[in-house]
Protein backbone atom coordinates (compact mmCIF):
# COMPACT_ATOMS: atom_id res chain seq x y z
CA UNK A 1 0.00 0.00 0.00
CA UNK A 2 1.56 3.31 -0.60
CA UNK A 3 1.00 6.94 1.00
CA UNK A 4 -2.08 8.05 -0.55
CA UNK A 5 -3.75 5.04 0.08
CA UNK A 6 -2.89 4.41 3.56
CA UNK A 7 -4.12 8.13 4.06
CA UNK A 8 -7.54 7.96 2.04
CA UNK A 9 -7.91 4.52 3.97
CA UNK A 10 -7.55 6.32 7.30
CA UNK A 11 -9.92 9.53 6.26
CA UNK A 12 -12.63 6.88 5.35
CA UNK A 13 -11.89 5.41 8.44
CA UNK A 14 -12.27 7.90 10.78
CA UNK A 15 -15.54 9.50 8.32
CA UNK A 16 -17.06 6.53 9.59
CA UNK A 17 -16.31 6.58 12.72
CA UNK A 18 -18.06 10.13 13.43
CA UNK A 19 -21.08 9.12 11.33
CA UNK A 20 -21.43 6.45 13.10
CA UNK A 21 -21.77 8.39 16.51
CA UNK A 22 -24.90 8.16 18.64
CA UNK A 23 -26.71 11.19 20.00
CA UNK A 24 -27.96 10.69 23.24
CA UNK A 25 -26.56 13.40 25.47
CA UNK A 26 -29.18 16.34 25.88
CA UNK A 27 -27.53 19.95 26.88
CA UNK A 28 -30.98 21.16 27.69
CA UNK A 29 -29.23 24.72 28.89
CA UNK A 30 -28.13 25.45 25.46
CA UNK A 31 -31.53 24.30 24.15
CA UNK A 32 -34.84 25.92 23.48
CA UNK A 33 -38.78 25.67 22.98
CA UNK A 34 -40.08 29.03 21.43
CA UNK A 35 -43.44 29.43 19.99
CA UNK A 36 -44.68 32.09 18.22
CA UNK A 37 -48.31 33.15 17.18
CA UNK A 38 -50.21 36.30 16.23
CA UNK A 39 -52.43 38.41 19.09
CA UNK A 40 -54.86 40.84 17.12
CA UNK A 41 -52.87 40.23 13.76
CA UNK A 42 -49.19 41.22 15.29
CA UNK A 43 -46.63 38.69 15.47
CA UNK A 44 -45.93 37.63 19.45
CA UNK A 45 -43.27 34.96 20.65
CA UNK A 46 -42.31 33.45 23.83
CA UNK A 47 -40.49 30.17 25.21
CA UNK A 48 -40.55 27.51 27.85
CA UNK A 49 -38.17 27.99 30.50
CA UNK A 50 -38.37 24.62 31.70
CA UNK A 51 -38.54 20.93 29.94
CA UNK A 52 -36.70 17.38 29.50
CA UNK A 53 -35.85 15.81 26.55
CA UNK A 54 -34.58 12.32 25.97
CA UNK A 55 -33.13 11.81 22.70
CA UNK A 56 -31.25 8.58 20.99
CA UNK A 57 -29.90 9.73 17.66
CA UNK A 58 -27.43 7.83 15.58
CA UNK A 59 -27.80 8.45 11.24
CA UNK A 60 -27.05 4.61 10.40
CA UNK A 61 -29.78 3.63 12.33
CA UNK A 62 -32.63 5.80 11.47
CA UNK A 63 -35.31 3.08 12.83
CA UNK A 64 -33.61 2.83 16.56
CA UNK A 65 -34.17 6.58 16.62
CA UNK A 66 -35.65 7.90 19.98
CA UNK A 67 -37.23 11.19 21.36
CA UNK A 68 -39.20 12.57 23.88
CA UNK A 69 -39.91 15.86 25.43
CA UNK A 70 -41.88 16.89 28.31
CA UNK A 71 -42.70 20.16 28.70
CA UNK A 72 -43.17 22.16 32.08
CA UNK A 73 -46.03 24.39 31.20
CA UNK A 74 -46.54 26.74 33.97
CA UNK A 75 -42.87 27.78 32.65
CA UNK A 76 -44.17 29.66 29.86
CA UNK A 77 -42.45 33.30 29.35
CA UNK A 78 -44.82 34.97 27.34
CA UNK A 79 -42.73 38.72 28.19
CA UNK A 80 -45.13 39.45 30.43
CA UNK A 81 -45.63 37.84 34.27
CA UNK A 82 -49.54 39.37 33.97
CA UNK A 83 -49.85 36.95 30.61
CA UNK A 84 -48.05 33.87 31.48
CA UNK A 85 -50.21 34.12 34.86
CA UNK A 86 -53.26 34.03 32.29
CA UNK A 87 -52.13 31.46 30.34
CA UNK A 88 -51.04 29.03 33.25
CA UNK A 89 -55.05 29.39 34.01
CA UNK A 90 -58.00 26.97 33.29
CA UNK A 91 -59.28 28.07 30.22
CA UNK A 92 -55.83 28.25 28.79
CA UNK A 93 -53.32 25.25 29.76
CA UNK A 94 -55.30 24.53 32.93
CA UNK A 95 -51.74 23.70 34.69
CA UNK A 96 -53.01 22.85 37.52
CA UNK A 97 -54.47 19.88 35.92
CA UNK A 98 -52.46 19.27 33.04
CA UNK A 99 -48.94 20.30 34.09
CA UNK A 100 -47.00 19.42 30.94
CA UNK A 101 -47.16 18.58 27.50
CA UNK A 102 -45.72 15.74 25.90
CA UNK A 103 -44.08 15.23 22.17
CA UNK A 104 -43.15 11.72 21.65
CA UNK A 105 -41.41 10.88 18.26
CA UNK A 106 -43.41 7.81 16.44
CA UNK A 107 -40.22 7.80 13.61
CA UNK A 108 -37.84 9.92 11.58
CA UNK A 109 -36.53 9.50 8.08
CA UNK A 110 -34.13 10.77 6.07
CA UNK A 111 -35.02 13.54 3.40
CA UNK A 112 -30.93 13.48 2.14
CA UNK A 113 -28.22 15.60 3.41
CA UNK A 114 -28.86 16.83 6.96
CA UNK A 115 -32.94 17.10 6.49
CA UNK A 116 -35.08 14.72 7.60
CA UNK A 117 -38.72 14.39 9.01
CA UNK A 118 -39.98 13.55 12.08
CA UNK A 119 -43.13 12.38 12.89
CA UNK A 120 -44.45 11.87 16.44
CA UNK A 121 -47.75 12.74 19.08
CA UNK A 122 -48.34 15.44 20.64
CA UNK A 123 -50.20 15.59 23.92
CA UNK A 124 -51.30 18.94 25.51
CA UNK A 125 -54.29 18.99 28.12
CA UNK A 126 -54.72 15.52 27.79
CA UNK A 127 -55.53 15.59 23.73
CA UNK A 128 -53.10 14.26 21.90
CA UNK A 129 -52.55 14.77 17.87
CA UNK A 130 -49.86 13.62 15.58
CA UNK A 131 -47.26 15.86 14.43
CA UNK A 132 -45.01 15.99 11.65
CA UNK A 133 -41.49 18.47 11.72
CA UNK A 134 -39.15 18.85 9.41
CA UNK A 135 -35.46 19.17 11.34
CA UNK A 136 -32.03 20.17 10.17
CA UNK A 137 -29.54 18.45 12.19
CA UNK A 138 -25.93 20.04 11.75
CA UNK A 139 -23.00 17.59 13.41
CA UNK A 140 -19.09 19.08 14.35
CA UNK A 141 -17.12 16.19 16.00
CA UNK A 142 -18.81 14.58 18.84
CA UNK A 143 -21.79 17.71 19.35
CA UNK A 144 -24.79 17.82 17.45
CA UNK A 145 -27.86 19.88 17.07
CA UNK A 146 -31.53 19.34 15.96
CA UNK A 147 -33.59 22.63 14.36
CA UNK A 148 -36.88 22.58 13.37
CA UNK A 149 -40.69 23.40 13.65
CA UNK A 150 -44.22 22.67 13.49
CA UNK A 151 -47.51 24.50 13.55
CA UNK A 152 -50.47 23.48 15.79
CA UNK A 153 -53.66 24.97 15.98
CA UNK A 154 -54.39 25.40 19.59
CA UNK A 155 -58.20 24.95 19.31
CA UNK A 156 -57.48 21.20 18.41
CA UNK A 157 -55.76 20.87 22.06
CA UNK A 158 -59.04 23.05 23.78
CA UNK A 159 -55.95 25.96 24.47
CA UNK A 160 -57.76 29.19 25.01
CA UNK A 161 -61.45 28.30 25.47
CA UNK A 162 -64.50 30.42 26.14
CA UNK A 163 -64.44 33.86 25.20
CA UNK A 164 -60.82 33.13 24.00
CA UNK A 165 -61.78 30.53 21.72
CA UNK A 166 -61.98 33.93 19.19
CA UNK A 167 -59.21 33.52 16.61
CA UNK A 168 -59.80 36.96 15.73
CA UNK A 169 -58.11 38.02 19.38
CA UNK A 170 -55.59 35.15 19.37
CA UNK A 171 -54.93 32.86 16.38
CA UNK A 172 -55.41 29.78 16.04
CA UNK A 173 -51.91 28.72 14.67
CA UNK A 174 -49.12 28.74 16.86
CA UNK A 175 -45.57 27.46 15.34
CA UNK A 176 -43.16 25.78 17.92
CA UNK A 177 -39.84 26.13 17.19
CA UNK A 178 -37.17 23.85 18.62
CA UNK A 179 -33.17 23.81 18.95
CA UNK A 180 -31.68 20.71 20.49
CA UNK A 181 -27.73 20.75 21.32
CA UNK A 182 -26.58 16.88 21.85
CA UNK A 183 -23.51 15.35 22.75
CA UNK A 184 -22.56 11.96 21.85
CA UNK A 185 -22.42 9.29 24.11
CA UNK A 186 -19.13 8.53 25.17
CA UNK A 187 -18.13 4.87 24.26
CA UNK A 188 -16.48 3.04 26.89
Amino acid sequence: MNYKNVVLAGMLLFSAQVNALEFKQVQAAQSSITFGYKQMGVPMDGKFKQFAAQLSFDQAKLANARASFNIDLASIDTGSSEADEEVAGKLWFNTKAFPSANFVATGIKSLGGNRYEASGKLTIKGITQNVVAPVTFQQSGARGTFEGAFTIRRLDYKIGEGAWSDVGTVANEVQIKFYVVVNAASSK
